[in-house]
Formats: structure tokens, sequence, C-alpha cells
């Protein structure tokens, strides 16, 4: 063979190897990109005393972008990770207190027997009973009073995680959250763990989530998550008599809680177009020698007209150290597409007198025992 031929064959095996080997790897795994970006128009009757309008984002469904992968490793066995961003779209910084991947970060092994993972991951609470916030799919500043119960779709840092495979519909899991703390194995800790079960148009989940010196941005500032002027036998807030004026006094300090225990049940059921959804949380605070627990009863339901317009609708009642909350909310949305679709929500919240009510832990607490708000926004996912 001459040796121009032997190097031209030599360049078209080298090519052809080139050419084949990503077919390999992607006959073997696979990376997704996705992502859900969310922006609208919000009016809010009460804010610190004065009407707002404002641009605001992440609300119907938070603001995120994502990628997940899969890797199969022979015998059953693959390994999975997600990265996953939240962002806000109307400055374009980052949400989760500045995390780059501060809505998920993982990596595990899956087989047959389940998933194992290790990094920043959604409590049990999230994975199981969230979605029966049926209130917050209308509009998302429907979350419960505070997030106290963290069904707001929630994680846990420097976490170790198992799901279960669905089992004739049976899913359950358990994670544990290290504290990182020299010295002191349970400061900073977490652990969650929670099951869902669903047969035909019927399902119900159920999670136990504690946190041990809620810290970071799980921190508690009272005054802005519900707006009492007290909180564990604490002022947490101070008023002016003369002006009427508000002062938080933990905006810029945690307010120290020694332990965050909440528990969550929620259950479903279709019928035809109509979906009925409710759940129940009881949570217990824990500090400065105090204890108080917060429970959550809601209802609601959707209706779907058509395939592409759909209306959502709830009610939340609250009780918490011997204050209470009735908020009700609705949303229309309407499908342009399959990924894209445009809403109108509202919600109305009433709380005890001397309280200042705020939706969602999302706004200024109103300087009054009611607040409102109305809003017109755009979805789009990917």
């Amino acid at each position: 063979m001459k040796k121009g031929n032997a190097v031209k064959l030599a360049g078209l095996v080298l090519s052809a190897s080139a050419v084949s080997a990503p077919a390999l790897v992607h006959a073997q795994s696979s990376v997704t990109l996705y992502g859900v970006i969310d922006g609208g128009i919000t009016y809010v009757n009460n804010a610190g005393g004065s009407h707002l309008f404002e641009f605001d984002d992440g609300i119907s469904y938070a603001n995120r972008f994502g990628f997940k992968g899969t890797e199969d490793l022979g015998g059953g066995l693959s390994a999975v990770f997600v990265l996953e961003n939240g962002f806000h779209l109307g400055s374009g910084k980052f949400a989760q207190g500045g995390a780059e991947f501060g809505r998920q970060a993982y990596v595990g092994l899956q087989n047959p027997w389940g998933t194992v993972s290790l990094g920043n991951q959604l409590d049990m609470t999230n994975e199981f009973v969230e979605g029966y916030n049926i209130s917050s799919f209308g509009s998302g500043y429907a979350i419960h009073q505070g997030d106290f119960d963290r069904m707001n779709g929630d994680r846990l840092p420097n976490a170790v995680k198992y799901m279960s495979p669905d089992i004739k519909g049976l899913t359950f899991g358990g994670m544990y959250s290290f504290g990182n703390v020299a010295g002191d194995f349970h400061q900073n800790s977490a652990y969650s763990v929670g099951a869902h079960y669903a047969n035909g148009n019927f399902t119900v989940g159920t999670a136990y989530t504690r946190l041990n010196n809620p810290n970071g941005i799980y921190a508690f500032d009272p005054y802005a998550m519900i707006g009492t002027k007290t909180f564990l036998g604490q002022t947490v807030a101070t008023v002016n008599p003369a002006t009427g004026a508000v002062t938080d006094l933990y905006a810029n300090t945690p307010f120290n809680v020694d332990s965050q225990r909440a528990f969550a049940i929620g259950t479903s059921y279709t019928i035809g177009d109509l979906f009925l959804a409710g759940n129940y949380t009881y949570t217990n605070i824990r500090g400065y020698g105090q204890s108080a627990h917060m429970q959550v009863g809601e209802g609601g339901a959707s209706y779907n007209f058509t395939p592409a317009l759909a209306l959502y609708g709830g009610y939340q009642f609250t009780s918490f150290e011997g204050n209470k909350w009735n908020q009700g909310s609705l949303g229309l949305h309407y499908l342009l597409s399959k990924r894209t679709d445009v809403y109108v929500s509202g919600d109305y919240l009433r709380a005890s007198n001397g309280v200042n009510a705020v939706i969602g832990y999302s706004f200024t607490p109103s300087l009054s025992s009611t607040q409102s708000d109305v809003r017109i926004g755009m979805r789009h996912s990917f």
C-alpha cells in the first residue's frame, strides 16, 4: 500500500470513529434542558399602607432552567443528575439567595429498587403533598401563611435522599440533611419522610419534615412572614404611635428558632373535568423556651371548561397563637399552546384584628387586617 493511500485510509478510520463515538454515547445516556418562564403585572391594594403596581415574576410557577440526565450503567443501574437554577425574570438575578443551582443540584444512582441521590434536593412535603395546595395553582401567591408548613416547594441542602419506585400506585421516600457544623451533629440538620398513593381518580399523600435551627433562606422573619408583631412571646415588630409606621425588628437579623416540625396530608379526586383537592397541615415551632403550632386547612377545585380554559379556586383557614386568617383565591388560565398560557388571578386575605395581613409571604404586610391582589401574567415552559 502506498503511503498516501495509507494516510487516507487512516484518516477515514479516524473520521468514522469520531462520528460513531457520539452515537454510542447517546445510545447509553441523555441530557435534557428544561425550564419555566413566568412574568406579569400585579396590583396590591395595601402594601405597607399604599397601593402597589409592580412587575413580578415566577408566580404561577417559579422561574427556572435546568439540566437533567441519565446514563445507563448496565444491569438495570443508571447514574442520574439534576442541576436546576432559579432566577428572577425582571432583573436576571439568581433566586434562592443567589445560589447558582439553588432549586436543585444532585447526583445519584437509580435501579428497579429506587433512587439514592446526594445534594441540594426537594423535601418530601414537596414530593408528596405540595401538589394539593390547590389555591396556588390559581394564584401562585396563595401559599400557606409564612410557608411554615413548607408547602411552597422547599428543599434541603447537603442531603442524602431515597425515593422508592412506583409499587402499584404507592411511592415513598426519606432524606437526611447534614448540618455540617463541627462538633454538633444536630445543629442545622434536617430530615423528611413521606409517602403517596394513587388509585384511579383518587390520590393521597403525606409527609413529615423537621428542621433544626432553620437558617439561610429558611430563617424566620416573623412580621414579614405572617404580619404578627409578637412571636413565641417575643416582640418582632414595633409601631410608631404617631405615624403608624411599622419597624420589622428581624428584617436584617434572623429570628432564631430551635426547631420547625411540619406534618402535612392531602388528597384529591377527579370527576370528569372537575378536580377536587384538600389538605391539612400542622406545624410546631419551638424557640426561646416557647412552643407554638400553626394549623392550616385548605379545600378547593379546578374545572376545565375546555381543554384550553381552566378555572382554579381555593379557600384556606389558618390559626396560630390565637390569631386566625381566612383567604380565598381564584385563577383563570388559558392555554395558547401546550407550553404557553396566559392567566388572571386574585386573592383576598382577612386576618385577626391587630395582625397586618400579608398574602403568601409575597408583599410588604398591609397596615390593616386585610390585603388583596390581582395579577395578569404569562407563562411559557420548555
